[in-house]
């Protein structure tokens, strides 16, 4: 059989192009919706993308091939070197996009900041794949696919390395230098927003282009990407929207005085708080919000005791955004959250705060903290930490890469309690949950669906341990003055035909106390970080004029509004229209209908983007320039 001569970038290019077109396919074949023209524009503009990824791939095999000497590229020693190169060249491509399809199954986007994070965490991550897929038999398939595709492709190409002519070979070592910086130069990752439908822009991305280009966008610097307003301006707005902070532009700090409660619907205010953050719980999954699934009947029956919040949203789409808005009480920074930051240390956090009028702040976590910077940035905000390397083997009856199940993680928080208030402290604790997370394991017995069981299984395991919580707390004396505030810290998932789609980001939020305050529902829009300055005004201490977010307990009229956020959209939800801002200054509008949450492209209100520069701007601004810092902290200096 005769073969064709090729030289090694030249096919490797053509195998690139193959395994891109094939997972665009296949993702394209998980999209519903999407017009013949957004198909075709996908599919055209990603093979642009593919072209310019292709251009720095090539780069190094073109230019050995022009300057290497002949003699050398025939010999049998690079012969064989080149085709272990590719073996391994084209066993990353396959390994890429295979992984390309389960992170678009997980979160419905090209890789993106979240793939850049997770580098950073390969133990957990790579636990985590072991745990939710077969992977001895994936690889195993891979390897054989890889092994099988060389072996094909060497029975049929032949590979050359011919220079040519010196201009030849001074022609391709120029395109080998030149191309990758003029592709990369034309083509910016923004050029994906083609269309109004989220799926198909990310559709048209490639997995490394995109991969490269969100580790450059790993900081975003608020006043260099952003629409931005004269600061005295937002300033004004702020004040004007009900925010007590004290103004950007002005100096000193807050007077550190406590005030009486604001008790809104409750008898009397609580001695104790325990906030807990669960994973991943989308409201779309819990009866009392809609859902016929019956995953959820101890929230559900909670509900029908406590004042049950409609409308909340969370700030982002990672447990790291959750945490920053339940302790700051900020809008989401653009890039990375604060939780994640350096200098994030004696920050106007409600845990801090409290702990400086008598309380004991606790983190609680069923995993090992150092994940998503957990353990420093709330012990370095006054918080007793207490993460699995805490918790005693002889008491852990399951867990999983993430962490300890539920029920062990609020058996230790309990204890945590317990010895705080014998101590005669007054408690804060934050409990993070994991059980609601990929690889969706838990302990048998305790459900009617047997582990794993996805989703589903995980939200009523989820369900099962906040029913047990609760009942378990009930046993003990000071369960009748403790507010329990049980909220997701973002949803299951934030995939959409928009950037932002606000169903993505519906997350429920119950406060019980049946003690303390009666049943009822508050069908407000609020926001995640409304919750700080809320607890901070019914426990009747100072801090309340330290947060963005407002009391809705409080005297001023509460302003319905939410932040919603995927690292670089900042979003600002109010009277009907999502107002996004996004990198390079844009400003888009969407009209939001009110019982389906889909989004429609409007005009921008410029009232309404004004407001969501000045909260955004001051934010970013506030957090840089050490305006964050607590008033105690501040008074030490």
């Amino acid at each position: 059989m005769s073969q064709r001569r090729l030289a090694a970038w030249q096919l490797l290019g053509l195998v690139a192009l193959g395994c891109w077109l094939l997972v665009r396919i296949a993702l394209f074949l998980q999209i519903d919706n999407l017009s013949p023209g957004q198909a075709l524009g996908a599919f055209g503009l990603g093979l642009l993308f593919d072209l310019a990824t292709l251009a720095v791939l090539l780069a190094p095999l073109m230019l050995l091939g022009a300057v290497l000497p002949q003699r050398f590229l025939q010999s049998r020693l690079f012969h064989a070197l080149r085709w272990a190169g590719l073996w391994f060249a084209i066993a990353l491509l396959i390994f890429s996009g295979v992984s390309e399809l389960v992170f678009w199954e997980e979160f419905g986007t090209r890789f993106n900041f979240i793939a850049v994070d997770y580098l950073i965490y390969t133990t957990e991550v790579v636990q985590n794949i072991r745990e939710s897929y077969p992977l001895f038999w994936i690889l195993g398939g891979l390897l054989l696919a890889m092994t099988a595709l060389v072996w094909f492709l060497r029975t049929r190409v032949g590979l050359t390395e011919a220079q040519g002519s010196a201009r030849q070979r001074l022609a391709q070592a120029m395109a080998a230098v030149l191309l990758p910086s003029v592709s990369l130069g034309l083509l910016s990752v923004d050029a994906m927003e083609f269309s109004e439908n989220t799926f198909a822009n990310e559709l048209s991305g490639n997995g490394p282009y995109c991969f490269t280009a969100a580790f450059r966008r790993n900081e975003l610097d608020y006043d260099r990407f952003y629409a931005t307003i004269p600061q005295e301006r937002a300033d004004a707005i702020l004040k004007q929207l009900g925010v007590h902070r004290q103004p950007l532009l002005e100096t000193g700090t807050h007077e550190r005085k406590a005030q009486a409660p604001t008790l809104g619907p409750f008898r009397k205010a609580p001695r104790h708080v325990v906030l807990v953050s669960v994973e991943s719980l989308s409201a779309k999954y819990v009866g009392v919000y809609g859902s016929a699934d019956g995953l959820t009947p101890e929230f559900d029956r909670l509900a029908g005791g406590g004042l049950l919040f409609e409308n909340c949203y969370a700030s982002g789409t990672r447990t790291v955004r959750g945490l920053e808005a339940l302790s700051l009480g900020t809008p989401p920074v653009p890039g990375q959250a604060i939780v994640r930051r350096p200098h994030n240390e004696h920050l106007a956090s409600i845990g801090e705060l409290l702990e400086h009028q008598g309380f004991q702040p606790l983190f609680v976590y069923g995993g090992y903290g150092y994940f998503d910077n957990m353990n420093a940035y709330f012990a370095g905000n006054d918080y007793r930490v207490i993460d699995r390397t805490d918790i005693p083997d002889s008491r852990i009856v399951f867990e999983n890469v993430w962490g300890v199940a539920d029920e062990v993680l609020y058996d230790a928080a309990i204890e945590a309690i317990d010895s705080e208030v014998s101590a005669g402290k007054a408690v804060f604790a934050h409990v993070m949950t994991t059980s609601n997370h990929r690889p969706y394991t838990y302990p048998d017995g305790r459900i009617d669906i047997p582990s794993p069981g996805g989703r589903k299984g995980a939200v009523r395991y989820t369900d099962y341990c906040l029913g047990r919580l609760i009942e378990q707390a009930r046993q003990h004396p000071w369960f009748a003055e403790t507010l329990f505030v049980i909220v997701a810290d973002h949803c299951a998932s934030a995939a959409g035909k928009t950037k932002l789609p606000p169903a993505g980001y519906h997350i429920p939020l119950l406060f019980y106390a049946p003690e303390l305050l009666p049943a009822g529902r508050e069908t407000r829009l609020m926001s995640q970080i409304d919750v700080p300055p809320t607890l901070v005004g019914l426990l009747g201490k100072y801090g309340e004029n330290e947060f963005f977010g407002q009391n809705l307990f409080g005297t001023d009229p509460v302003i319905e509004r939410a932040f919603l956020s995927n690292y670089q959209e900042l979003g600002y939800l109010r009277d009907g229209i999502l107002t996004v801002l996004s990198p390079k200054q844009k400003i888009a509008a969407f009209r939001i209908d009110p019982k389906t949450r889909e989004a429609t492209p409007t005009a921008v209100v410029p009232e309404l983007a004004e407001q969501a520069i000045a909260y955004y701007m001051t934010a970013s601004r506030s957090f840089r320039s050490g305006k964050l810092l607590s008033p105690d902290y501040l008074s030490k200096k």
